[in-house]
């Protein structure tokens, strides 16, 4: 039987079509893959060394955790093809984000040096931050750092917290962790506002996959921190490193807590 002309074009449109297709699914697309990365307890180790080190003050012996969390993302430069792209979209433990939003730096050397950079900025910004919160001398006091290689500017939020618990703990002789495993995200400036980072979905996961009951959150944030929220983590949104030690503070003695 002979195919009537009109049926045939057809037929061969879908032909293209999925032809095309199949090609753009392997196409690179300037789109970056990312997902759940690794949490570090900076009141303890991290790839063998502490992360943090203070010297010119007593420090105390903690117990609980204060876990920085992270992202994993393909490496600069690394395309993702339009089916890896689909199937990430349909998995909440991944995000496609636009390339240049995870890397402004495309060259590799580059966006690695920037995100040491930033860092090396948040650990300072951090250390100022928590000394002024417990009114002690930058010049008496002295922290260092260790995070291998992790980098960015998100790590500054916990990194206080953790200075601020070695140091003076909830001020009463207690830990700020209150024994739990607590996590959280938020860059930091020297004067403790805690700002926003993105990613926070996924780091909610990776969070509550180490064992986090609590999640301190850029309140700004609140919103994309109840996307795909892990069952059992609770959020709690802060504004300022103060904000954080109140929280966690109400958390030990049954006070009113915030909520995102």
């Amino acid at each position: 039987m002979l195919t009537r002309p009109k049926t045939r074009a057809l037929a061969l449109c879908g032909v293209l079509v999925a032809a095309l297709l199949g090609t753009a699914a392997f196409v690179p697309l300037p789109f970056t893959l990312t997902m759940p990365g690794t949490t570090a307890d900076v009141l303890g180790s991290y790839e063998g060394r502490p992360v943090l080190t203070v010297t010119g003050a007593p420090v105390r012996q903690t117990d609980g955790q204060l876990r920085m969390v992270t992202i994993s993302a393909t490496n600069p430069g690394e395309r993702t093809t339009m089916r890896t792209a689909l199937d990430a979209w349909l998995n909440p433990d991944e995000a496609v984000l636009p390339s240049e939003a995870v890397y402004p730096q495309r060259d590799p050397v580059k966006a690695e040096q920037v995100t040491a950079e930033q860092m090396a900025e948040s650990q300072d910004s951090a250390t100022v931050a928590a000394l002024n919160y417990l009114k002690l001398s930058p010049n008496q006091v002295k922290v260092k750092v260790d995070l291998g290689s992790i980098g960015g500017p998100s790590a500054g939020q916990l990194l206080a917290l953790g200075i601020v618990d070695k140091l003076a703990g909830d001020g009463k002789g207690g830990d700020l962790s209150g024994g739990r495993v607590i996590a959280g995200t938020g860059t930091i400036d020297e004067q403790g506002n805690v700002g926003a980072v993105g990613g926070v979905p996924l780091k909610t996961q990776a969070a509550a996959r180490d064992g986090a009951t609590v999640f301190l959150v850029p309140r700004s944030e609140c919103s994309s921190a109840k996307v795909n929220t892990p069952a059992g983590l609770r959020l709690v949104p802060v504004e300022t490193l103060a904000d954080a030690v109140a929280a966690l503070t109400a958390l030990n003695t049954g006070g009113a807590v915030p909520a995102c």
